[in-house]
Parts: structure tokens; sequence; C-alpha cells
């Protein structure tokens, strides 16, 4: 860039020091302003005192101030001003070099005459130089006190031919437009440049003022062809005009910026002030001020109050009629609604805890001591996390109802969602603001209704969570049901941390197998059996009669359940593990007597079975003593499904053919397996059960597994296919009162399974009086009640060969009837 012009050389204010000694401004001015090659000078001498100059260059036909500091520069200075005052102007070539050598120079610089010495009232001393020519050291003369240097002056020659002219035209053209676009350079410097003819002249001028390195312009000067210095010159200019007119295209755009919003603010407090006259008040300013006394009130973390802050700032600039001032405002609506300091105390009486909860669950021994734990743990160290518990049992055993009663005996909030059939990830972490219609996720929206950020949180029905292109909601869970991460908690719509920390989760889940590994991995397992026929009993008792006679309007003189009632239902009306269908029918009943009461016809309190019957119609299920064929090939096997345990039938058969074997009752690829596994161990072991191997050359066989639309898999059915088969091949019927579940190898080991508490009380409900279970399973045994453990044996074995001599030593090859078989089965009605 061209710079400014220099200060008047007897204003001793304006000459400014580059560095310790020279260039004081750096505002060389053309003296000279026809420098033809023919001009008459003064005449260099052949030796002349070297000046070394630190950060800068003197052209010929140029004036430069120079603040001499060095005091070998002052020795300088009094020799030239004593002699002819020229010097030579070498620039060097490292400016930190106090005492430059020959070395330390540039081999070209300038022969200068002094004009003028100023005295400065700081005491210091600056010269005045102009350029006179271009010299070149040949060698050192003198080198103390100063150096002195032999010199070779060369002058300018050149034809002013038609590529000069056109140079010397395009260098002024650009010239100009620099000095255009350079509001610190005065038009004299355009008159200057045009009044140069000179094309050395001219370059040197243009060199000595553009803003250039150091080594540009010594190379410049070094140059002594007139044309290669013009297009050098030329190059560097256009170089200096990209940038200035960049730089004017940006400060125009940062000015019109400028403009509009000071004009905008300008009527913004004109408009402020109207309003202020005439009593009225901006909306907007409302808004805006109701929020930020929000946002102090809500005592919000630093961040979250910051990113606060910002967002109402933005809401004073946008106009009311844009959709993004709704959304803004919706946005610090939420944000304001967080309970992000709000807390309940938890009440740490453990025997008040435990006194609720027995008030409103019968049992569940397990559940309650762990919870009794987490408060004994909070009281000695209430700054601790809350648990990450997940109640897992077949519907209707109290899952839900268990998470109120923990969040009444704590006396925290209690918040719930369900997540069956969730499909999209937003439902956990929320939707991005830019979406249409977005809103948080259902963990925060649940936290804005609790108005507590430590409650009781269930999520209900984890296992049964969907997942498709929108995401998958399971894996969002992971960061919530974390406790290292999720203190920091962040829902796409709100964009700013939020600590879960302190909350109990509480998730609810029929069958664990359905949830991914990691989510699994995150969860405290505690497990919710179904109830005995007791445990139904007392809780019928206790909590669901009171509960429907309440609902139906009806008091205890009205209606009386006595314990032979409520069993005949429970066994007659309902087959579940929990006791949502028990309450139904309960609730059936106190309808009816309703209904009776309302219509005036009188009926004693007391309910009788033939009254039952009547409400309900005849028994659905009935448990019957009846004499039973024993059938070989027919066994009892026992399954544990997401709804608790089961009993199923295995039957086996055969008939002529050449040795298939055929697999029927909508069975998986498990189950499948287990009885090809089945099928060849009874090949394997044929000549020990005293069969003839021919029978499986000339014979096909085929299990099935009744009820055929129920679609049944698992490992613990193999166990059942061989005694199945066995029983067919041997002929002896295995006693139908006899359950067993197992997994089988081909070596014929008999291996460990799960739910054995849940398959063990449905052999119970189906009246079986043995089960038997594989060896390794014996200690899960001490889960099943003790009432149901009086009632049934329990015959561990660790491979076949034990299985079929418990089974079938003891039986006869005729088919023989049992007195003791209580089968379920469903009525027609």
């Amino acid at each position: 860039m061209i710079e400014k012009n220099p200060p008047d050389q007897a204003d001793r204010s304006q000459v400014i020091s580059d560095d310790d000694q020279d260039v004081g401004g750096n505002v060389p001015i053309k003296l000279d302003t026809d420098d033809a090659p023919d001009s008459k000078g003064p005449r260099i001498p052949d030796e002349l005192p070297i000046l070394p100059l630190r950060s800068s260059v003197v052209f010929p036909g140029t004036v430069m101030p120079v603040k001499i500091v060095r005091e070998k520069v002052q020795l300088v200075l009094d020799s030239a001003l004593s002699g002819s005052r020229i010097v030579c102007a070498v620039p060097q070539r490292h400016s930190e070099t106090e005492d430059p050598e020959l070395n330390d120079l540039y081999r070209v610089g300038t022969a200068c005459v002094i004009l003028k010495l100023i005295r400065l009232d700081d005491g210091g001393e600056t010269i005045i130089v102009h350029g006179l020519k271009r010299v070149g050291i040949v060698s050192i003369a003198q080198e103390s006190p100063f150096l002195v240097a032999r010199v070779q002056p060369r002058d300018d020659t050149f034809e002013l031919t038609p590529e000069i002219e056109a140079l010397m035209h395009a260098v002024r053209e650009t010239a100009g437009k620099v000095i255009e676009l350079s509001p610190d350079v005065s038009d004299e410097a355009a008159r200057i440049i045009e009044d140069i003819h000179s094309p050395a002249g001219l370059a040197d001028f243009l060199a000595a003022n553009l803003s250039l390195e150091l080594i540009e312009k010594q190379e410049l000067l070094e140059t002594f062809e007139i044309v290669d210095r013009l297009k050098k010159v030329l190059e560097a200019m256009n170089r200096q005009l990209q940038v200035l007119e960049i730089s004017e295209r940006i400060q125009s755009q940062v000015r019109q910026q400028m403009d509009h919003s000071q004009r905008e603010y300008y009527l913004r407090e004109q408009l402020k002030a109207i309003q202020q006259e005439l009593g009225e008040s901006d909306a907007r300013n409302t808004e805006a001020d109701k929020f930020r006394d929000l946002i102090v009130k809500a005592n919000m973390p630093e961040p979250v109050e910051e990113q606060a802050n910002k967002a109402v700032e933005r809401l004073e600039t946008i106009p009311q009629a844009s959709p993004e001032y709704s959304n803004s405002i919706d946005y610090l609506d939420w944000l304001c609604a967080l309970p992000w300091a709000l807390s309940t105390t938890d009440r740490l009486d453990i025997k008040r805890a435990g006194r609720i909860l027995d008030q409103d669950h019968y049992g569940l021994d397990k559940v309650k001591k762990r919870i009794l734990e987490f408060l004994a743990v909070r009281k000695l160290k209430p700054d601790g996390k809350g648990p990450i518990l997940c109640f897992s049992g077949p519907p209707g055993v109290g899952k839900t109802s268990l998470g109120k009663s923990i969040a009444r005996a704590l006396d925290r909030k209690f918040a719930r969602i369900a997540l069956g059939g969730v499909h999209d990830e937003a439902d956990i972490r929320g939707h991005r603001r830019t979406y249409v219609g977005a809103l948080p996720g259902r963990i925060v929206q649940e936290l804005r209704k609790a108005g507590s950020n430590n409650p009781v949180f269930m999520l209900d029905e984890v296992d049964k969570i969907g997942q498709d292109f929108r995401g998958d909601p399971a894996s969002a869970l992971l960061e919530v049901l974390d406790p290292a991460q999720n203190s920091a908690f962040v829902d796409h719509y709100l964009d700013v941390p939020f600590d879960l920390s302190r909350i109990l989760f509480i998730a609810t889940a029929n069958y664990m197998d359905a949830i991914p590994g990691p989510l699994y991995d995150r969860m405290e397992v505690i497990r919710l059996p179904g109830y005995t026929h007791r445990e139904k009993l007392q809780i019928a008792k206790r909590y669901l009669v009171p509960r429907q006679l309440q609902e139906n309007g009806l008091t205890p003189s009205k209606l009386k359940l006595d314990d032979n009632v409520l069993a005949t239902i429970i066994a007659g009306y309902t087959r579940e593990a929990g006791v949502r269908e028990l309450e139904r029918k309960i609730g059936a009943v106190c309808r009816a007597r309703a209904a009776s009461i309302v219509a005036g016809r009188r009926r004693t309190a007391k309910i009788t079975i033939r009254a039952i019957e009547a409400d309900l119609g005849k028994p659905m299920f009935e448990s019957e003593l009846a004499e039973t064929d024993a059938i070989p090939g027919v066994v009892t096997g026992l399954a544990f499904t997401p709804v608790g345990g089961e009993i199923l039938f295995i039957e086996a058969t055969r008939m002529p053919g050449n040795g298939g074997l055929n697999l029927t009752g909508q069975i998986g690829d498990v189950m499948r397996e287990s009885a090809q596994a089945a099928f060849s161990i009874a090949r394997n072991k044929a000549t020990g059960w005293n069969v003839d191997p021919s029978v499986f050359r000339e014979s096909d066989f085929h299990i099935h597994v009744p009820a055929g639309a129920v679609p049944k898999d698992g490992p613990s059915a193999g166990v059942a296919m061989v005694a199945s088969l066995a029983s067919l091949l041997k002929d002896k019927p295995v006693d139908p009162a006899t359950g067993m579940t197992g997994e089988i190898t081909l070596r014929g080991k008999v291996l460990p399974i799960g739910g054995v508490r849940e398959k063990v009380l449905a052999a119970h409900r189906a009246g079986l009086t043995r089960v038997v279970l594989p060896d390794r399973n014996m200690r899960d045994i001490d889960d099943v009640p003790d009432d149901v453990r009086r009632q049934i044996e329990f015959v561990p074995v660790k491979n076949i060969d034990r299985l079929i001599k418990v089974l079938l030593s003891n039986g006869s090859t005729k088919k023989r009837k049992t007195t003791r078989k209580r089968t379920t089965k469903k009525k027609k009605r």
C-alpha cells in the first residue's frame, strides 16, 4: 500500500523511530521529478562510509529520515558532515545485529547525501537523506572505527520503448486505483506520480512507498533492468490492489450492517420512548423481562442460565409475527419450568417405609429388602447416586403399583412413562428445535410434571421397546440408565445438560430375554415370580376385595366373601401368575351385588359358591381327581413364559416307516434341535433300554407338543422329549403327576435351566406332586414358597440314565391308571 506523505522536516514530533536506529515512519518522498539517465548530480566518491539500516531501504530519488542511535553510526555521521556529506546506505540482513560487518550487509545499497541534521528535544539526532544512485559494494577499505567501502555506482540506462511506455501507463493506472482505495494517502501522491517521466524514477518512487517486506524492497533495489523493475513493481501493486479491494468490500458490508443495526437501535429506542410516554409497553420486552425473572427463580446451573439468557436476548430481536418468536417462547418456557434445583427431602425412616410397603403389597420380600437397603445407604451417604432397578415378572404381580408404594415410602414424587411399542428415539431424547412442533422427550416432560429433580421414575414395559428407521429407543436409554453418564443428560430439544443422577429409576419387564445386553447390564434385576394359591388368597382378602367394594359403592356389611368363595374364584375362574384376572372376577361379583341392591332384590351379605356360579357362570377351569389313563409316550413338561410358568405335554408315537422323525406343535429352532438330540440319544441307548435297534429302521417317529397355535421354544424341554421317547420305546407310561424340565446333551448329561420357581409354581397350580429337576438346579428350590415345597417331591437328575431309572424303573409294561392327576381344561360355556 502506498504510504502517507512525509512529515515536515522541521517538525521533529513527526519523526517516528522504526527501531532503535533508523527509518522514522518510513515515509520517503520524490525529490527529483525527472530522473533521466543523463541527469547531472553530485559525483559519487570511490569510497563511502557505510550507513547500516536495520529495516528499511533508501531508493534513488527519494528522501527519508533516519534516526541516529548507535555510536558507530554517529561516527559515520560526523565523518560525512565534515566531508562530502555522502554516505552509502545499506540494509542489514538481520535487524538485531548491533555491529554489522561486511557479511551482515547486502552488497547493493544507495549513495545518499545528507540534506539536514535535526537535533531532537530528547537529545537524539535525526538526519534527512536523499538517495542519489545505486551502488555496489566492491570491498571494504576501512573497518575501524566504522566501515568504509569501495563502491561502484550503477547508472540507470534505458531506451523509451513502447513496452516501457505501456508498463509506465499500467503502473500509473494501478497506482491511481491504490491511492483511491487508500484513505490515508492524499491526492498529492497521484500528482507526484504523474509528474515523474522517468521509468526508473517512477519505479523507485513506487517501490519506496509500497508496503513491502525488507527483502522484497532489497530485491527491487538490486533489479537494474528497468523493464524488470517496472514489472516487479506492477506485480506488487496488483497484490496490494487486490488486498485493498477485498478490504473495501468487507468494510462496505460491515458499514451496511452497522448502519442497519444503528438504525434499528435508534428506532427501537424511539419506539420505547413513545410507548413510555403513552403508558404502553412492548410485548417482546414484557416477555423478555418475565423470562429473566423466571430464570433467576429457577436457580439454573451456570451453563444453562447462560444459554437461557442468550435465548432471551435473541427473543428481543425477533419480530412477533415470525414463527421463530413463538418457538423461542416455548423453548424458554420449558427451560424455566424444569425443576433444576427443586427436590423433595427423603424420609429415611426405615420402619415407616417397611410399614408402607407391607400395607400396599403382600409378600415380595426381596424387593422390600432392597428398598430398605437403599434407604439405609442414603441415610449414611445422603449424596449417593440412586440405583437403577428392574422389576421382572409376569403381568399382574404388582410391578407398577410397587413403584408407587416406593415413592410413598420415600416421600418422593412419582413419574411414569410407558415404553411399550415406542419406536422413535425422540420419545426419549426429544426432537431438535429445527423441526416443526418439536418437543422435549418423555423423560423431561415427566420431570416437569413431577416438579422435582429426584422422583421415583418408572420406565414401564422396557422389554417391549421397538426399533425402526427412526432410531433405537433402547440405545437412547443407555445414557439415561447409566449412573456414570446421566448426571449430564442432554435432551435434543433443550440442548443443555440436566442431572438425572438423583432420580430413582425403576424399569419393569415381563421377559428379560427381549432386553438388549448393554441395557440389561445397566440395571439391577429383581425378579417378581408369580403368586401361589395361598398368596393370591391373602392378596384378595387384604387388597382386592376392599378396593373393589370401595370402587363399586359397597360396604363389608353388604357383601362378604369368605376364604372358600375366594378359593373357588382363584381355582375355577382364573389361571394366571398375577392377580389381575382375579380382581376382575371379584369386581364382577361386586357389580352383580350392586345391581341387585339397586333393583331392590334382597340378598344376604354373604356370597355362596352357588351365588358365584350365578354371577360368573360355570367355572372356566376345573381341578379333577378323575382316573386318567397313563399312556406310554406322553409326559408332562414344564415351561417358563413371559406370563409365568406353564405345564405342557410332550406326545410321542411311532408308525411303520424308515427311521424318520417328524416334529409338530409350532416349536422353534432351539426346541427342534432338542428333539433331534433326544432322538439321537434314544437311538444310542436303545440297546441299554432293551429295545431292538431295528425299530429305528422300520419305524417313523412323531413328536408333538399340543396347543399348536402357541409358539414354543427353548432348550428346557429336552428331558421331557427323551422321557417321552423312552416311554414309547419301552412301552412304559410315566406318571402324569410328574413334571420335568432340563436341557440335554448328546453325551447324556442334564444341564441346568432357568425359571425354576415359576415352573414349580405352575406344577403346583396344575396339581403335580413330583418334579424332576437338573441336579444343579436344586439350589433354586430355596426360592420356592415353603407351602409349595411341602406338597411337591423334588427329584434331582444328573444324566439320562438316572432320569430313565427314576421315571420308568418301577413301571409296568401295561397301561396303568393313576389316582392323582389334576388336569386343567377350559370348558365350553
